[in-house]
């Protein structure tokens, strides 16, 4: 293909009109760019900080108002009352019974409404079978949460747990023997509405978005439901780090991420803000940035555009034109409006595609005409050699008397003499030439009715229209017999299939002649390679070049062994492109 020099690229009036402007524009551009990037980055640590500071105020909050909660819990789990009901309740009337059950009730009641993050408290007893709490009062004991929160044996402790999507402070009431179950069990429910509209009061901008993430559990709390499973873990991810600022990327969009930790409470809270809303304040430097950019940019595109237009465009389209008749395509005419040297150049580039086609149009012509020629010579060698054949059959078919088969045989062979010297036509359909073909091969099986044996399989429907050129396998089914099976005494076979398949027909005929060898396989193979028009003409050569004239080079014939050891020739058309190449030989 042709290239455009890379000394006159160089040196070209519009490559340096642009190099330069560019060299004079590009510091400002960039220097542009990095203050909006500068600002960027101060407004992102200002924004950091300040997040910073208020989750670490949220947390210590958060802290303060668990402490209290847990002195309280603890006050409750000792209280004597409390321990007498679960230890005495036997002992008890039932009067005595629902006096202290009501003083439970009633100081839990005062518990929860004490706190706001409180949804409800409530106290497990073991030993009396029953829960309290300050929603539902006095019902059956709830064993599943006892098991739930249930201490380890001889240890009490106030804890922060995640159950059921909820977090809870748990302190469980040992006996006092090594290896027994706890008396009872006071639980804190810590209400999720409310510590989601904490969470929502940390957020600096409308778009921010909070969480809660427990360091142990797949437990987080957002502060508009359920935290994003992405931006979990991109904080779980932050946590590891024991970073507190970074930015995370979600299905395409930035995020700006801090956060706080308590280790007390083993919670992190967090909060996120897409990138675009920390950009958002630098909007108009952005803009005027932008502004100055493409206003730098069209100066040199409109100070340029006269070079392009009047050197750079001519000189690309006098390329292309170049490119396309590299390409083959003969057909080019190019115009210039301008009184000037282009027009001068596109003048006598037009005269000269005029003279190369017509060069190329009498040497194709003298080619097809060549081709013709060739063919009738090889008809005018065939015909002779088996006209010979054909009356020693009949003279045979005669002397036995066979009235009935000498009838046949003459109209086989009136029907295959009527198609070999139709001269007016060149190409036949397949099915026509195949016809012909298998009318050869039943006048062949008279002659070697018991030595050779003939597999002729059917056409394939979808290969009968194809175009194709006339006497292109009768020829080689004639060169089996004549090269391959004729000398052979007895168990000869002629086998002829088709196949088709990726945009391709093949024809196969196949024998198991005397011992072809390889050698002289190659050397067929090298003949039909090799072909030239001063070459001397043979039926395969014949055959092959006029298929390849019409098909192109990936048609023809094909030689190899054949899997009955002797020689199998493979007739190959690319059927995609059948159709325009018969009509191209027609024109000629």
């Amino acid at each position: 293909m042709l290239k455009f020099p890379a000394r006159s690229f160089r040196k070209s009036l519009f490559v340096r009109l642009v190099i330069t402007y560019l060299v004079v524009i590009l510091p400002l551009i960039l220097l542009g760019l990095y203050l909006y990037n500068w600002s960027y980055k101060n407004a992102s640590q200002d924004l950091s900080r300040a997040t910073l500071a208020q989750l670490t105020n949220y947390m210590k909050d958060l802290n303060r108002e668990i402490e209290w909660m847990e002195i309280q819990q603890y006050d409750i789990l000792d209280d004597n009352e409390l321990h007498r009901l679960a230890v005495t309740w036997e002992m008890m009337d039932a009067v005595e019974r629902r006096s202290t059950l009501n003083y439970v009730v009633h100081r839990l009641t005062s518990f929860k409404s004490s706190s706001a993050y409180i949804k409800d408290i409530s106290i497990h007893l073991r030993t009396i079978r029953k829960s309290v709490s300050a929603g539902r009062a006095v019902h059956d004991f709830e064993a599943d949460t006892y098991r739930a929160f249930r201490s380890p044996a001889g240890e009490i402790a106030g804890r922060l747990i995640q159950w059921n999507g909820s977090l809870y402070l748990s302190a469980s009431k040992m006996t006092g023997v090594k290896g027994e179950q706890p008396l009872y069990v006071v639980l804190i429910e810590l209400d999720m509405e409310k510590l989601r509209e904490s969470l929502r009061q940390v957020h600096m901008y409308a778009s921010s978005r909070s969480f809660l993430i427990a360091d142990s559990s797949d437990f987080a709390l957002g502060s508009d439901g359920q935290a994003d499973r992405t931006l979990r873990a991109g904080m779980e991810s932050l946590q590891e780090t024991n970073e507190p600022t970074s930015r995370w990327l979600v299905d395409g969009r930035r995020y700006h991420l801090d956060m706080a930790h308590s280790d007390r409470l083993a919670l992190s809270v967090g909060t996120y803000l897409p990138e675009e809303a920390v950009r958002r304040p630098l909007g108009k430097f952005e803009i005027w940035a932008w502004v100055f950019s493409i206003a730098s940019l069209l100066a040199v595109v409109v100070y340029a555009y006269s070079t392009y237009r009047y050197v750079h465009r001519p000189m690309l389209s006098l390329i292309q034109s170049f490119r396309r008749m590299e390409e083959g395509s003969l057909d080019i005419r190019i115009e210039h409006e301008q009184e000037d040297e282009f027009g001068y150049l596109y003048s006598r580039f037009n005269q000269m595609i005029g003279r190369l086609q017509s060069l190329i149009d009498q040497d194709f012509k003298q080619k097809l005409m060549m081709q013709k020629a060739e063919l009738k010579q090889l008809q005018s060698q065939i015909n002779p050699h088996f006209l010979y054949n054909s009356f020693f059959i009949l003279n045979s078919l005669a002397q036995t008397g066979d009235v009935e088969r000498i009838e046949d045989f003459t109209k086989m062979l009136g029907e295959y003499f009527r198609f070999i010297t139709r001269n007016g036509v060149d190409n036949v359909r397949l099915g026509e030439e195949i016809k012909h073909s298998r009318m050869y091969t039943e006048i062949q099986k008279l002659r070697f009715p018991r030595r050779i044996r003939v597999q002729f399989d059917e056409l394939p429907a979808e290969m009968e229209s194809i175009r194709v050129p006339r006497l292109i396998i009768q020829p080689l089914i004639e060169n089996a017999y004549e090269h391959c099976l004729e000398k052979k005494t007895g168990d000869g076979m002629l086998r002829v299939t088709f196949e088709s398949s990726d945009g391709e027909a093949r024809i196969i005929v196949e024998d198991n002649g005397n011992g072809i060898r390889d050698e002289e396989i190659e050397e067929l193979r090298q003949r039909l390679s090799r072909s030239s028009d001063h070459q001397e003409v043979t039926g395969l050569t014949n055959i092959h070049r006029r298929i390849a004239l019409i098909y192109g080079e990936n048609s023809g014939l094909y030689l190899s062994r054949s899997e009955m050891n002797g020689l199998k020739v493979e007739v190959r058309i690319r059927t995609e492109e059948e159709k325009g190449n018969v009509q191209a030989a027609g024109r000629g």
